[in-house]
């Protein structure tokens, strides 16, 4: 699936490895919890960035022991209707601190995009039917928002030539 960074298609460099899947020296690898948990010793000594995926039905507070070796957290929508990554993002930035890479995967459309980077999200694998035009038109779809994002910031993106000068929060 493309993944979508910065407001491009870039190259994925993580590998994400089955629970049974011999642990490579080196890579970037995304881990399931349950693999994270099982390795963590050994994930400490290789060369290479570490990833776990969460399931929406995870308490991300499961994952907390463990953000200090983790550089991306990878959270899931099994459906569009299923907004708990939404909830699990904004827990692990604001609550837990995470700094490192957010990614939604699975079900995840243009619509969401500007929904998905006010609660943390920075990377987004989508399906191949959803054009990089199409998903940057939807980041600057809204122009006001009523709750704050993570970061504090009230405003989503303002498309209104007369608020030039003005500070415009980007994805990144």
């Amino acid at each position: 699936m493309p993944l979508i960074r910065d407001g491009k298609i870039v190259e994925d460099s993580w590998v994400l490895l089955d629970d049974e899947a011999e642990l490579p020296a080196k890579g970037d690898v995304i881990l399931s919890l349950n693999r994270l948990k099982k390795d963590a010793d050994t994930i400490q000594t290789r060369g290479g960035r570490t990833g776990v995926i969460l399931e929406n039905d995870v308490d991300e507070e499961d994952l907390a022991a463990y953000l200090p070796q983790i550089d991306l957290v990878a959270l899931t929508f099994p459906a569009f209707t299923d907004g708990r990554a939404y909830s699990q993002a904004r827990q692990l930035r604001t609550k837990l601190g995470f700094k490192g890479e957010l990614r939604a995967t699975g079900n995840v459309l243009a619509d969401q995009a500007t929904f998905l980077c006010r609660v943390g999200f920075d990377s987004f694998e989508v399906d191949n039917g959803q054009s990089i035009d199409v998903w940057n038109k939807a980041l600057r779809s809204m122009s006001v928002a009523y709750q704050r994002g993570y970061d504090g910031e009230q405003a989503t993106r303002d498309s209104n030539p007369s608020s030039q000068g003005k500070a415009q929060p980007t994805l990144a």
